[in-house]
Formats: structure tokens, sequence, C-alpha cells
């Protein structure tokens, strides 16, 4: 017995039938090129963090551009990667409440992480806070910048992930 529209078997009515495997989210790849490019850039920025802070800080300086472009990196890696982890859930019929579970987790471990490293980092002799400023603000703009030329690059049409009425997944 086949379905007459498409010509594919039509399900047996002792089986039940089976949900369509879901595609990955067209923001998947955006994403995963933010990714790649912001820890490019991460890298380039604790370079020139390093050498700067080398030379007008000291050793103090070189560790403090290393410890403020890493805690940009990981802050803002963070985000992408909870939501790509989240993505995987797309087939589970609780997906959105999994998605911004998983995305409002993430935010929460980033805040608690702040309030951790403020006050770890607070009056450490090893640490320059304008170099550790910085780097950090330099990471944060530079990993906007980044993001913001990989959305405008990517090519997403305005509604995605959607199937119409009548059309064939």
């Amino acid at each position: 017995m086949t379905d007459h529209q498409d010509g594919t078997p039509a399900p047996r009515p002792d089986q039940p039938a089976q949900r369509p495997t879901p595609q990955q989210p067209t923001s998947t790849p955006v994403l995963k090129d933010a990714l790649k490019y912001g820890v490019i850039l991460a890298g380039a920025i604790a370079v020139v963090g390093m050498v700067l802070g080398g030379i007008f800080a000291g050793w103090i300086g070189v560790t403090s551009a290393l410890i403020g472009t890493l805690i940009a990196a990981v802050f803002l890696g963070i985000t992408a990667l909870s939501i790509l982890i989240a993505n995987r859930f797309i087939g589970s019929d609780l997906y959105v409440g999994i998605f911004f579970g998983i995305v409002l987790g993430g935010w929460i471990l980033k805040f608690v992480l702040f309030i951790v490293l403020a006050i770890v980092l607070r009056d450490q002799p090893w640490i320059n806070p304008v170099v550790l400023f910085l780097s950090l603000i330099a990471g944060v703009i530079g990993s906007l910048v980044v993001d913001m030329i990989v959305v405008f690059r990517s090519r997403i049409p305005y509604v995605s992930d959607v199937t119409l009425p009548g059309e064939k997944r």
C-alpha cells in the first residue's frame, strides 16, 4: 500500500507512525563560526595584550592581559555553547523549556563566575587592574564585532526551520 501523493509506503496500522528526524537549526553553523572566529580573535588579543602589558607593566601586565582575554573568551563562549548544546534537543517535545533552561543556566553560571572572579582577583598583587580591564574590554568588543560580521554574512532567511503545509521535509 502506498501513499498516493508521493509514492512512499503508507504506515501499516499495526506500526506506530514514526516522527521525522529533526534537521539542525539554521543557527548552528552561525554559532559554530562565531565560536571559531572568536577563538582566533581571542588568541590575537591575548598576544597583543601580553606584548603591550609586558612593555607597560612587566610580567604582571603579561599575566593580567592573559587573564583578561581568557575571561572574555570564556564568558562569551558560554552563551554560544549553551545554545549549541540546547539545539541538540530540537526533536524533543520539551524543546522550548529545555532550550531556555540551558541558556538561562549558562547566564546564571556566568553571573556567579563573574562575582567569584571579581572577589578572588580584587587586590591581588600579581594583577594590574588597568591591563586586565583593557584586555577584557578588547575581548568583549572584538567578540561583538566578530558576531556581527558572522551574522551579517550568514544569509539566513527571516523565517527558517519552518515546514509549510504541503511542503515535503
